[in-house]
């Protein structure tokens, strides 16, 4: 019975609106908020006013910001589609006085799953996709710190991983398991290497990432986290990691260290230069470097440095076409990207990257006396690029965002191959 009371309460809120297009609404009740708030949590409803669209509610509620997005889970011809609702945060300014109402802004959702706006991470609608693991195992506290890292999408864990694992394993004995120990501690270490780089982005693209549509939720952004609180995980995470980097030889220590200068610059690099993709090479493959010196107490360079600049060439590659999805907004807020600088002529740069990262891990299999597995496995991932080159739509978020997450096989295929040249010379 409450239930349905509530039911009616959001249908007489909601009537106030139409569903063509966004628009701001007049002031509601304090009550007709909360009803929506137990709605969220709790029921489901029927949508009264459209079986084709569903509706973005932003309120304000108390010290909370909600983004709440009614999503149809069936469409039928007599307007008793129903609905459920999903709480995320996102920023709102209080338009009207905190102790007078809330502020609705409703529209639809049905154009933004048009023109690919809702994907996720694997390029699926996100209409079809359930609530996340961390808004449904996590306490509540500490989600938007979660969401700050990146937690629910390993993928950058992955990116950031593989050049360090390439380079542990290369500097294995021949016929000799690689350090799994070191395996270990670098898997760690780029989990929160992963999650400080992402958190010291977000406070420092904060005012950038407000005017795009993909970054727009993000936790500092939106307001849910204070830049204090993001300062004080950033602090956090970094003395994990400084536990992680004790664990490793001297030479390794200061060079580990050196990649914060990287860390801590690359997000203002988009405003500087069409080139930020190349400055995040040189950040995310400077395990390629630490995980030798990790092995052996030194670098040799005729090893090392064909692998650090084939992931240099790699990451050009990937972030590009990541970068493809967000052109359209770049270009409004005036950040700059190789998306950008490339233009209709991306496919023609990325395919000279491939080549320069396919040739460079061919040298450095090959200065490392590698076993002729290794050259197996590098066909393969060099197949697995030319697909992605060849196939990615670039007009499209959600292929570019498919074709960004098949990169961990791409780095899982080079790490297969040499673990087996190491095993089998």
């Amino acid at each position: 019975m409450y239930a349905r009371r509530l039911k009616h309460k959001f249908k007489a809120w909601s009537s106030l609106f139409r569903h063509s297009g966004s628009r701001i609404g007049t002031k509601c009740r304090q009550d007709d908020a909360r009803s929506a708030h137990v709605l969220a949590s709790n029921t489901s409803f029927f949508d009264p006013i459209s079986p084709n669209s569903g509706y973005l509610a932003r309120y304000l509620g108390g010290s909370s910001l909600y983004h709440v997005l009614v999503r149809g889970q069936g469409l039928s011809s007599n307007c008793s589609r129903k609905c459920v609702l999903e709480v995320a945060r996102v920023k709102l300014q209080n338009l009207g006085h905190p102790d007078k109402g809330y502020i609705f802004r409703i529209s639809t959702v049905a154009e933004s799953a048009n023109n690919d706006h809702g994907k996720d991470e694997n390029g699926r609608d996100d209409s079809k996709v359930e609530v996340g693991w961390i808004d449904r195992y996590l306490p509540k506290s500490a989600r938007p710190y979660a969401h700050l890292a990146r937690l629910d999408k390993p993928i950058g864990t992955w990116l950031l991983a593989w050049p360090c694992m390439w380079s542990i394993t290369l500097a294995a004995s021949p016929g000799s398991l690689p350090d799994m120990k070191m395996l270990m501690l670098f898997g760690c270490g780029a989990l929160l290497l992963r999650g400080a780089g992402c958190t010291v982005n977000d406070l420092l693209d904060r005012d950038i990432d407000i005017k795009v549509e993909r970054t727009k939720s993000r936790p500092v952004a939106s307001g849910v986290l204070t830049p204090f609180q993001g300062l004080s995980f950033l602090g956090f995470q970094l003395l994990l990691g400084l536990g992680i980097l004790l664990q490793l030889n001297n030479y390794s220590r200061i060079l580990g260290a050196s990649s914060l200068l990287l860390v801590f610059t690359y997000p203002l690099m988009k405003r500087f230069t069409f080139w930020p993709q190349a400055y995040l090479g040189l950040t995310f493959n400077w395990g390629a470097l630490l995980g030798w010196a990790a092995i052996k107490e030194t670098l040799e360079p005729s090893v090392v440095l064909p692998l650090y600049l084939s992931g240099v060439c790699w990451t050009l590659i990937y972030d590009t076409i990541y970068a493809h999805q967000d052109k359209e907004d770049d270009l409004k807020v005036g950040v700059k990207s190789t998306a950008l600088r490339f233009g209709d002529f991306t496919k023609k740069w990325i395919s000279g990257f491939g080549l320069a990262c396919i040739s460079g891990l061919a040298l450095s299999g090959y200065n490392a006396d590698i076993g002729l597995p290794y050259y197996a496995f590098l066909a393969a991932a060099s197949g697995q690029l030319a697909w992605q080159i060849l196939t990615v739509d670039l007009s499209s978020r959600g292929d570019c965002n498919r074709k960004f997450v098949s990169n961990k096989w791409f780095g899982a295929l080079i790490f297969s191959g040499i673990l087996l040249g190491k095993l089998v010379p």
